[in-house]
């Protein structure tokens, strides 16, 4: 309604059906006026107003004195009020356009600044707004509007981190409805959603709005569960939420208020503290605009006091904002002079006043070189009272950052800093310029806060809402495996395993939950466990309780506690015994295993023979005879009775390490035959899913389980093969029947069902293959329930403390069945179990044989020219070398054959004929004449 009816006063002034044909006339008073008009708009009386007036009026003063800008040009300022009024807004920038003002400052209302925007427009006039935050007047929609302050965008996404960085999920959102309250909310749940958290309920109020209406609103948002409220106000009567607040208790612990700017503002603005709005703020979190503590600050501060047009002691940044705007207009006006502006003004040949009118529509005309003016107050960057002033290419100032606050004694105190470079900080943003952007929730540090109720503990950010209503929880009503969750004529009227689960766990909580039992189902068979999660999903529960599998598709509509059983599907088939075999002793080890161990007997046994035969006579003999002793002391280890003494160093060596071996063999193999003769083996045609996948026959499940979709959609298992069976007694006749008799081929169901079904049938049926999925049950709840997280930390204390066991003990002790199903081949010992044992073994023959070798080739060396010597000395030479050569194979072989006692005795002998030698030789030369 405010916004038809500011149109329609627009209208009168703008017609914009009449269209003129004369074209413009120009106007122009000289080529640079020596006094150039300047307007500001906003509420004189408010506690913006009041500091905005004094710094304006000081800034125009302080640019007519200063020489370096416009020298040669006069700041004359125009001064219109708003009274908070759209209307008398509309009606004063109307009136403040006839004047020919070049630029105007202000408003301080988002809402006023909306329909001016539509003026400035058309009139070509910036508009510099030191205090109108609402992000929507960023638009394209508005170009010559340019705000000098920081906009609610930024700030909206600081109480985002806030809340993010406290943990909290949810809050309530207690705004003015105008266009400043509601585009600021509407930012604030952008950002929240981004951090996963939201706005839970949106309570607004009209600007003007009595105490009472507020109190009705405040009642209504403490029924509610959210304790944590982002308040979003105008400050000339934001104090009056807090006041109610105080008085209906709302100002205790485990609430959190966090106060926009509004607050500060309203505080720095008082010279003297009231202590009645002090104690109604204790523990309230409020943001503030930072601005850096640079000496222009610090210098104007000084000046602020002695201001002779301050009417009232009203100060807050809002002043810093207003007096920079005054100095971004005067500066840009002078770089639009100095490049050749001229500040000259045109009719709009669509305006023009009607016959009996006295709107003076004519004296309303368009700025001329308001388009380069505009791009030059764009680019313009210098340091001012509030920081820097420059413009971002969305029309925003650069390097937006706020004081966060905590009010509390007689004053506040600054827990932090945030700013869009880094996000929250207790370090300056001007120091964290000069550094690389961090914004990881690891960065992310703020002061301690004492918070409403003089506690420093942080508030959990919710409670159940005090509206009388219990949490309404659905219990499916099963009609098999009632062990988990059942109907009972009890006072909370069902029973099982998952409710004492729960019971449990609510009773860990530190705080009360009222919730009363629903049952879901109509007792005749299992309810579809998919519909009970989406009726929670759909708010027709707060959440459900039982054993409910937590799978993917339903984790995206609800939220799921941690686990408190661990859940998988697996597959239940008829088994027989499997029969003994003849060939069972060969069981034990795999093929390769076997060939391996034979080989290796062999290759021992040839070893030890090389090398004992030359020094050992039980290794010698006719060829045939050392044949059968290779094989009979090979295979006569197995059971360590070779009869055969080895007197080598290197046999023994290979012989002890071989008998290792054989030992660890023996051993392995005896307890593997002992298994497979000994305990029941039993045997299925199924194998597991991949054998019923694979078929055609049909497939039992449990009705209502998830195992329907899940085997039809991700194992494309046909829905014709599925059979719904609702009791154990339906399972067991199911696979006694066999898919030939009516029956099913196997069962695929959930392993906790599994398990009691096997130990209630004593253990007919066996579970083959492996679990072939991984899941859990939880408790479910709609989405974002703060109660979902408490109560996962009470499930894993009860799984800790040994509680979670005990109650699995009372519900669900059962006989275990054993799941030997067809397990020979996994019992079976193959070769690399024992491929370490056979490499050693391999090495230290490998080393014994090449000492062995090296040693019979140096004796050889020795005793091959000693033995040769007499036949060479009567046979041609070259002749004796082709003889050595085509003889020297079978002179080794024959070497090694021989005995080596033999073979050192002629060496020995060989030695001694050539001392003799020597010294028959010696005497013969001494006898000689000389």
């Amino acid at each position: 309604m405010k916004r038809t009816l500011l149109l329609v006063i627009f209208c009168m002034w703008v017609p914009m059906n009449v269209l003129g044909r004369t074209g413009n006339t120009s106007v122009s008073s000289s080529a640079k006026r020596n006094v150039v008009k300047i307007g500001a708009l906003f509420t004189l009386n408010s506690v913006i107003g009041r500091s905005a007036k004094p710094a304006i009026i000081a800034a125009v003063e302080d640019v007519n004195s200063d020489s370096g800008v416009l020298p040669e040009t006069k700041l004359e300022l125009i001064l219109h009020d708003t009274n908070c009024s759209g209307f008398l807004g509309t009606v004063e920038a109307l009136q403040l356009m006839e004047d020919d003002v070049v630029v105007a400052i202000g408003p301080q209302s988002s809402g006023i600044a909306h329909v001016i925007s539509h003026v400035v427009n058309e009139l070509h006039v910036p508009l510099l707004s030191f205090a109108a935050t609402d992000p929507s007047l960023a638009a394209l929609q508005y170009p010559y509007f340019l705000r000098t302050t920081q906009s609610d965008y930024f700030q909206m996404y600081a109480i985002a981190d806030l809340v993010e960085y406290y943990g909290w999920r949810e809050v309530i959102a207690i705004f003015v409805d105008d266009d400043y309250g509601r585009s600021g909310i509407s930012i604030l749940g952008d950002a929240l959603a981004k951090k996963r958290a939201k706005i839970s309920y949106k309570a607004p109020f009209t600007p003007k709005a009595p105490n009472t209406t507020i109190n009705d609103l405040l009642v209504k948002v403490n029924l509610m569960e959210s304790r944590v409220y982002v308040v979003h106000v105008n400050p000339d009567t934001g104090l009056n939420i807090f006041s109610e607040a105080k008085s209906l208790g709302m100002m205790t612990s485990s609430y959190v208020w966090i106060a926009t700017d509004w607050l500060p503002s309203l505080l720095d603005s008082s010279e003297t503290v009231d202590i009645d709005p002090m104690n109604l703020l204790q523990g309230v979190i409020a943001l503030r605009h930072h601005t850096p503590d640079t000496d222009l600050k610090k210098k104007f501060m000084s000046r602020w006091s002695g201001l002779k047009n301050k009417s009232s002691a009203s100060f807050n940044s809002y002043a810093l904002y207003a007096y920079d705007s005054v100095w971004l207009a005067a500066r840009a006006l002078d770089a639009y002079l100095k490049e050749g502006g001229d500040i000259s003004f045109s009719n709009d040949p669509r305006l023009h006043d009607t016959n009996g009118s006295s709107l003076h529509l004519t004296s309303l005309r368009i700025f001329d070189g308001g388009q380069q003016f505009l791009q030059t107050i764009l680019g313009m960057n210098f340091t001012g009272v509030s920081g820097q002033i420059q413009f971002d290419k969305d029309k925003n100032l650069v390097d937006p950052a706020y004081d966060i606050l905590n009010i509390g004694g007689t004053g506040s105190r600054r827990i932090g800093y945030w700013s869009n470079h880094s996000h929250l900080s207790i370090i300056s943003p001007e120091i964290l310029y000069s550094k690389p952007s961090n914004t990881s929730t690891s960065n992310q540090h703020l002061y301690s806060v004492i918070w409403p109720g003089e506690t420093t503990a942080i508030p959990r950010g919710w409670v159940f809402p005090n509206n009388g209503k219990p949490l309404r929880i659905a219990v499916p009503n099963r009609v098999s495996y009632k062990e988990f969750v059942a109907k009972d004529s009890g006072p909370s009227g069902v029973r099982g395993y998952c409710i004492d689960v729960f019971e449990a766990a609510i009773n860990l909580l530190p705080y009360a939950v009222p919730h009363t039992y629903i049952l879901y189902g109509d007792g005749k068979r299992n309810p579809v466990y998919d519909d009970l999660v989406y009726s929670v999903a759909a708010n027709k529960f707060d959440a459900a309780v039982g054993d409910i599998t937590i799978v993917t598709n339903r984790t995206k509509i609800v939220d799921f506690t941690q686990p408190y059983m661990e859940s998988g599907l697996v597959v239940v088939a008829p088994v027989k015994e499997l029969k003994s075999s003849p060939w069972a002793f060969l069981k034990p080890f795999t093929v390769e295993m076997w060939f391996v161990t034979g080989g290796f007997f062999l290759l021992v046994g040839a070893v030890v023979w090389i090398l004992e035969h030359r020094i050992n006579h039980e290794f010698r003999g006719p060829p045939s005879q050392q044949l059968i002793t290779i094989f009979w002391f090979s295979f006569s280890t197995m059971f360590f009775s070779h009869r055969e003494n080895t007197v080598s160093t290197l046999g023994r060596l290979v012989l002890i390490i071989w008998l290792f071996v054989v030992l660890i063999i023996n051993s392995s193999y005896t307890a593997s035959l002992t298994s497979i003769l000994t305990v029941q083996q039993l045997t299925s045609r199924i194998e597991g899913i991949d054998t019923l996948i694979s078929s055609t026959e049909p497939i039992g499940i449990q009705d209502g389980s998830f195992a329907w979709n899940y085997l039809i959609d991700e194992l494309n298992i046909a829905a014709s093969r599925l059979v719904k069976l609702k009791s154990q007694a339906e399972y067991a006749i199911a696979l006694q029947r066999g898919p030939s008799n009516g029956g099913v081929a196997a069962i695929v169901d959930e392993l906790p069902y599994i398990e009691l079904f096997l130990s209630s049938t004593n253990c007919k049926f066996r579970t083959v293959g492996s679990e072939f999925t991984k899941s859990g049950w939880g408790f479910a709840f709609q989405r974002d329930s703060p109660l979902a997280v408490d109560l996962s930390t009470a499930i894993l204390q009860l799984s800790e403390n040994g509680d979670l066991q005990k109650i699995h003990n009372k519900w669900l002790t059962h006989t275990e069945c054993s799941m030997q199903i067809n397990q020979v081949d996994s019992n079976q010992l193959s070769l690399m179990s024992f491929w370490g044992l056979f490499l050693i073994c391999g090495i230290a023959c490998f080393i014994a044989l090449t000492v062995f070798f090296c040693r019979v080739i140096c004796q050889y060396r020795r005793f091959s020219p000693e033995a040769e010597e007499g036949d060479v000395e009567e046979i041609d030479p070259s002749r004796s070398r082709r003889t050595m050569r085509t003889s020297s194979f079978k002179d080794l072989i024959g070497f090694v054959d021989r005995k080596e006692a033999e073979i050192k005795e002629i060496l020995k002998q060989k030695s001694s004929d050539r001392k003799r030698q020597a010294s028959h030789s010696s005497d013969g030369q001494s006898n000689s004449p000389s």
